[in-house]
């Protein structure tokens, strides 16, 4: 039998861990193939939950820790962040020697592995690319598709349109969303099946939430990140006025992150926010077990987008960092207004029948990619399908 592959999969965020869980856990199953697990950036720190501590209580062997995050949290930050992020990460992956490194979505840091990988012509796969949102993550995403050697899409629009960014069709598979796996698994369960508060503590009150709740998750928006504080401020106006009870998820570490969470600290301060309760991370199948038995999510997250899609969980999306992404019935999109977003989540909890989409996956993503990844060629040249 032949040496397994070695496949170097980079982790740098929290939402980076929830959407390849489940290729991690087949590629560790599979008997031709060796996870490497490189944990970086904003996974690695306290402040945005500490990823890591959850990925090594799921079981997962870490090879190598990169800590690169550069504080500010403005634009200057995220693109030296991203430089230190190529230092480190060349070598990381000078050291593991892997056949092949996988690397994630669209957050900035992942433009590090997708350069590093390049130029060390190491064979790179992609997952997540091909997606639109009309921010500075869109230009990251297709910049590592052109990158990429191999391409595993989550949907069938993204599939067409990194054939037409040129890439080769052969090498490019809608294999689906991996987190849609987790979401599957969820969809099985008939109620909340842990306490948020006692589990992973978190600050405020603890509102009642078994006449229901609403989960809030918004972030920045890079290309909007100066209006960050304005941005937030709209939501928390409109959460204090709708008053049901709410679990409220701290953002990232994108720019502007600092003025959202002055803007939230700050809101807490001056009145008192009895229906809220803050969490800054959560296990990827906790929360989604979390949302799935929600009145409705409020926020900007893909998590909106993709998963929610999946489990018909109703959706308020705000502003402009989802434009364009390919999404179920489930999504109302409202500009940062108070009075829309109350309206829209006002409509929400009269729904009666909750709408569900299979349009990013429906469940074995995790499989299908570690078998690729398995019976790709190793390659890391490529001619463009023009």
């Amino acid at each position: 039998m032949n040496n397994p592959r070695k496949i170097a999969v980079v982790i740098t965020a929290r939402p980076s861990y929830s959407r390849v869980k489940t290729v991690l856990t087949a590629i560790q199953k599979h008997p031709e193939l060796e996870l490497q697990l490189i944990v970086a950036a904003s996974a690695l720190l306290d402040r945005y939950g500490s990823a890591v501590n959850y990925i090594e209580k799921d079981g997962f062997e870490i090879a190598a820790k990169v800590f690169n995050v550069l504080e500010g949290e403005n634009l200057t930050a995220a693109a030296k962040t991203t430089g230190i992020g190529i230092l480190e990460l060349s070598t990381v992956f000078d050291n593991l020697r892997p056949d092949i490194v996988v690397t994630v979505a669209d957050r900035f840091e992942t433009m590090a592995t997708a350069i590093s990988a390049s130029y060390m012509n190491i064979p790179l796969a992609h997952i997540q690319g091909g997606e639109v949102t009309g921010n500075i993550d869109e230009k990251v995403r297709h910049a590592i598709t052109k990158l990429a050697d191999y391409h595993f899409v989550a949907s069938e629009n993204a599939r067409k349109r990194v054939i037409l960014l040129g890439e080769d069709p052969q090498m490019v598979f809608n294999t689906g969303c991996p987190s849609i796996d987790i979401a599957q698994q969820v969809a099985q369960k008939t109620e909340l099946t842990f306490d948020p508060y006692s589990k992973y503590g978190g600050v405020g009150s603890q509102p009642d939430l078994s006449n229901g709740y609403i989960v809030v998750m918004q972030h920045p928006v890079t290309n909007e990140y100066q209006d960050s504080r304005k941005h937030i401020e709209a939501t928390l106006t409109a959460i204090q006025q709708i008053n049901l009870p709410t679990l409220w998820f701290w953002p990232n570490v994108d720019a502007g992150a600092d003025g959202t969470s002055t803007g939230i600290r700050s809101f807490r301060e001056k009145y008192k926010m009895d229906n809220v309760h803050f969490f800054k991370n959560m296990e990827g199948d906790d929360f989604l077990n979390l949302l799935y038995f929600s009145k409705c999510l409020v926020g900007n997250s893909s998590v909106g987008i993709r998963e929610c899609a999946y489990l018909g969980v109703p959706v308020v999306n705000i502003g402009s960092r989802q434009n364009r992404r390919d999404r179920g019935e489930n999504v109302v999109d409202v500009s940062y207004d108070q009075t829309q977003i109350i309206q829209a989540v006002t409509a929400f909890l009269h729904q009666k029948e909750r709408k569900k989409s299979e349009v990013y996956g429906g469940g074995n993503a995790g499989e299908k990619i570690a078998q690729l990844l398995k019976d790709l060629p190793l390659q890391f040249h490529k001619t463009i399908a023009y």
